[in-house]
């Protein structure tokens, strides 16, 4: 069984034309293609931090919404939303706090696939190396059932060494790293990243460089195909 992740830091909307252009990121979306999209500031930062997409149109374009809203006017969790092909079967959402110097959080969705359970989660990790570290231990630890499949994607905030060093990686999770999608334009380093089990082998990875993704926010998605 062969399924698609990818990762996007929507940067609330804006992109480098410094306009908040929902569409151009429901585009973005859509051309990648994936059976599960991890999503980073999908909310406004202030005030009711009100959702930049719309849910209903992200449902017309075939997805469901796996988050859990920080306020009423919410999307997601500190930001971070899950998006799940239809078709494949959401049984729990849950919500985890991360240790912090700013709001931090990650979402993590427990989905069936032709019968077979998996855990997938999104996250956006600290700016701060120390506290970094802290959080992917704490997803490390914490993000998936026993035993089950499971992959941790997002804006990891590393652009130096493996977060969490070798050994926070070697027990459990093999990381991928499609390439440089920071900053969008002329990107520089390689934020964004993704995790798995040995459960799952790795067919592709890529950071997705269409026109429309270079101008849409300040990241540029990543796409990586596994098979279990």
């Amino acid at each position: 069984m062969q399924l698609t992740f990818a990762s996007y830091n929507i940067h609330k909307g804006v992109g480098l034309d410094r306009r908040r252009d929902p569409d151009r990121i429901l585009s973005v979306i859509e051309e990648l293609q994936a059976d599960v999209i991890a999503l980073q500031e999908v909310d406004e930062r202030f005030g009711t931090r009100r959702a930049v997409l719309n849910r209903q149109e992200l449902e017309s374009a075939g997805y469901q919404v796996a988050s859990h809203s920080t306020k009423p006017a919410s999307m997601g969790w500190h930001g971070n939303a899950l998006l799940v092909r239809d078709g494949l079967e959401v049984i729990e959402v849950e919500s985890e706090t991360l240790p912090r110097l700013e709001p931090r959080g990650a979402v993590r969705a427990q989905l069936r696939v032709d019968g077979q359970q998996i855990c997938v989660t999104c996250m956006h990790l600290d700016l701060s190396g120390l506290r970094r570290k802290r959080q992917f231990a704490h997803l490390c630890n914490n993000s998936r059932a026993p035993g089950l499949p499971a992959v941790m994607l997002g804006d990891c905030n590393e652009w130096i060494r493996p977060i969490g060093g070798v050994r926070g990686l070697a027990a459990h999770w093999e990381m991928v790293e499609p390439g440089r999608s920071f900053p969008a334009r002329r990107p520089l380093l390689a934020l964004d990243r993704l995790m798995h089990t040995p459960h799952w082998s790795l067919d592709h990875a890529q950071v997705h460089t269409s026109p429309l993704a270079r101008q849409a926010s300040d990241h540029l998605p990543i796409k990586v195909a596994l098979t279990l």
